[in-house]
């Protein structure tokens, strides 16, 4: 399905279908031209909803469109994004939108249709995007730490995943031992893995950054790997997708990312662990590692991190700057929390 299908509001400005057609030949990654595409969809209907024309559209526009994601409904709930509010998307998805609106209106000033960007920050140098003095955003920035279990919410997500599949433990234990995003996890092959040096290739074309690295992993992992490689060679003998469907409609196909999130659904609600999503597993590694007293740039090499600001919030989560003890000892929690995802299985769902 195109994007046009999925959001037919695109198909009606040709300048919205072209700015996305550059993105993609520029080797953006698909998730990231779905997100630019579902942004620039929901301004464009606004627009359209409004009687505005996006293509001459100025400050007073985007700020009705800023007032519309401020107090329209999450579809989650309540959502507080000021103190007073109680309503509106969250933060990150208001900043979302309008990175979506501002790279287009980038684009269509590159293409000359226009001289300035509404959305924009700071002094527009053609060639040079915004550069110098930036002016305050939009919409506050509001920056929080990743979510991760405690001891107690961890062991209930163990004690979930006694019974589970094979090869969803597995997949648990990869996705924290490596500390591997769920398209990556979900794209390991066969021939990624070399059981002798207990490390795993994370390819390029997987990775958010475009960035091959090269991880460890346990040896509680390797044995689940071992047992999970007998019991797939039942579904295929081929190389490929290492982590194939076991359902009837689709045995032997590869997993989609859509049904790993609705297995790790599934186990944070039956761990009474609602919070706790397939990103989750690779926050809590990282903020290991960093407990553990990895340095920054090592932690920023393991995660495939392009910014190390990005990593830093790990560093800060670990708390190791305000109790260097801490420190002490986490390799052997690491080590810990796979080798009870190795326990005997227990049975498959």
């Amino acid at each position: 399905m195109g994007l046009s299908d999925r959001w037919p509001v695109l198909a009606t400005y040709p300048e919205a279908a072209a700015w996305l057609q550059v993105e993609a030949d520029l080797g953006r990654a698909p998730r990231t031209i779905e997100a630019y595409a579902r942004g620039l969809a929901d301004y464009l209907a606004v627009c359209r909803r409004e009687g505005l024309d996006p293509l001459t559209a100025g400050r007073a526009e985007i700020a009705r469109y800023v007032r519309d994601l401020a107090e329209r409904p999450n579809h989650r709930g309540p959502n507080v994004v000021a103190l007073d509010s109680g309503v509106g998307l969250a933060n990150a998805t208001l900043q979302q939108r309008l990175v979506a609106v501002r790279l287009f209106y980038d684009h269509l000033i590159e293409e000359g249709r226009r001289d300035t960007n509404p959305v924009g920050r700071g002094r527009y140098t053609p060639g040079r995007a915004f550069a110098g003095q930036r002016e305050r955003g939009l919409v506050p920035r509001y920056t929080k730490l990743p979510w991760i279990p405690t001891d107690d919410e961890w062991r209930r997500i163990l004690v979930a995943a006694v019974g589970a599949p094979l090869r969803n433990r597995l997949m648990l234990a990869l996705a924290y031992d490596a500390g591997l995003r769920r398209e990556e996890l979900c794209a390991v092959r066969s021939d990624d893995l070399d059981p002798a040096r207990r490390t795993l290739r994370v390819r390029a074309e997987t990775t958010k950054t475009r960035r091959e690295r090269v991880v460890p992993y346990s040896a509680a992992t390797g044995a689940l790997l071992a047992a999970y490689l007998q019991e797939r060679r039942a579904l295929s003998v081929a190389r490929g997708p290492l982590f194939l469907s076991l359902s009837d409609r689709n045995r032997a196909a590869p997993i989609t990312l859509w049904t790993w999130s609705k297995v790790v659904r599934a186990l944070a609600l039956r761990a009474d662990v609602p919070r706790f999503s397939t990103h989750t597993l690779r926050h809590l590694c990282l903020t290991d590692l960093a407990r553990a007293g990895w340095e920054l740039h090592a932690i920023a090499t393991f995660a495939g991190h392009a910014n190390p600001a990005t990593t830093l919030q790990y560093i800060h989560l670990s708390g190791r700057d305000l109790a260097p003890k801490l420190a002490g000892g986490m390799a052997q929690i690491h080590a810990w929390r796979v080798a009870q995802l190795g326990a005997p299985d227990g049975g498959a769902e």
